[in-house]
């Protein structure tokens, strides 16, 4: 059996992901051995013909000719399938490289193997580091601010890709990694830690200021925890008083689609969520059962230009069932579905395959939601969304 995934992503979300050691999105599905593998039919590959005459003519004269090192067999691989996905002009169908493609399957499972720290750059290209509370990073004694200058005997210089060092830094539970930081004050200091459990949640929530009975629940992302956090959201902001909620989808690129349909049982009862159509099969409908934690209370879902894919399932089914309005700017406007098919190195590749709508049958790709209650945001640290979805919640209307 060849196992694939589903996935409801965006190209700029995947970008988030990498530069913040971050999150995307899949619906696992198993497929038979009988579903057609991406083969290269190119001079020097095992078991290939020359499909492709025109390459070969250039791979030949760049040997014979070009001035210069030649990259490596499979550095010129994967640029061969960089160029064949990017010929379908499809901006979803993409190849991911083994390190991306780890950090991608970690951030879905929604924990990983690390030292609990993120990553960014900053205006001199250094890597800077900020620990999570009561990480492997924290108790060792990483501090927020510290310059990460080597990950065992690998140096970390600005023409580091973040995303190999992140992968760096991850590994087996219980296997020891050895980094070397520079202070504030300009010392260095060498740190061995113990790679733990690094959980990763798509759910955050708290009561609102001044609001003795509205929580806030933001969701991040999709991923394998996402139905539990918001059971535990919900159960926690209850018993701090909470019986009306705000749900933030904003920069909510996506997901696995099973977890975004699973959320919506949270704040639905029972019906259906989306409708999928494909090119090989009839379509589908996918329904949820009789609702979970805050099927009945008061909702105010809040969104921007960067909610998409499958926070747009979510988005969709609420607005679409009449179960709260959307409050902010149209969504990103991404209906369509990819398989991700795991290749022999670790590396992926991403390829369209089918179309979802809302229950009501919209088409959301290219198009987006528009919201029921346009706000547009604020440039001075305010946030008016969030105010006119407390305004909403107090009066109704």
């Amino acid at each position: 059996m060849r196992r694939s995934l589903e996935f409801l992503g965006l190209t700029f979300f995947f970008a988030a992901v990498l530069a913040l050691a971050f999150v995307a999105g899949y619906y696992a599905r198993a497929y038979s051995a009988t579903t057609p593998a991406l083969r290269w039919a190119l001079p020097g590959l095992p078991g290939s013909e020359v499909r492709y005459p025109v390459l070969a003519e250039v791979e030949a004269l760049v040997g014979a000719h070009f001035n210069g090192p030649l990259p490596e067999a499979k550095q010129l691989e994967y640029g061969m399938i960089h160029g064949f996905i990017g010929a379908l002009g499809d901006p979803y169908s993409l190849f991911v490289e083994p390190q991306v493609a780890e950090i991608e399957s970690n951030q879905l499972a929604g924990e990983y193997g690390g030292i609990g720290v993120e990553l960014r750059r900053n205006d001199t290209g250094e890597t800077v580091l900020a620990p999570f509370p009561d990480s492997p990073a924290d108790l060792a004694g990483v501090l927020a601010g510290d310059v990460l200058l080597k990950v065992e005997d690998n140096a970390v210089t600005a023409e580091i890709p973040v995303e190999t060092v992140t992968a760096w830094l991850r590994g087996p539970v219980g296997s020891e990694v050895t980094i070397v930081v520079r202070r504030a004050d300009g010392a260095e200091a060498t740190l061995t830690l113990i790679r733990q459990t690094i959980a990763l949640p798509s759910v955050t929530w708290r009561m609102l200021d001044g609001q003795a009975d509205i929580g806030l629940i933001t969701l991040s992302r999709f991923s394998d925890k996402t139905a539990t956090e918001l059971q535990r959201a919900a159960r926690e902001l209850r018993a701090s008083g909470a019986s009306r909620f705000v749900l933030d989808l904003r920069n909510n690129g996506g997901g696995l689609l099973d977890a975004a349909v699973e959320a919506s049982e949270q704040f639905l009862r029972g019906g259906v969520v989306m409708y999928e159509s494909s090119r090989s099969g009839p379509e589908k409908t996918y329904r949820i059962g009789d609702g979970g934690a805050l099927v009945e209370a008061p909702l105010a879902v809040l969104v921007n230009g960067n909610t998409a894919s499958a926070a747009e399932i979510l988005a969709g089914a609420l607005v679409d069932r009449g179960r709260a309005p959307l409050i902010g700017q149209k969504t990103f406007g991404k209906g369509s579905v990819q398989f991700i098919f795991p290749l022999s190195d670790g590396s992926s590749v991403h390829i369209t395959a089918n179309r979802w709508y809302t229950p009501t049958r919209r088409e959301i790709d290219k198009v987006g939601l528009p919201p029921t209650i346009e706000v547009q945001p604020g440039g001075d640290g305010s946030d008016p969304e969030l105010n006119r979805a407390i305004e909403y919640l107090t009066n109704g209307q």
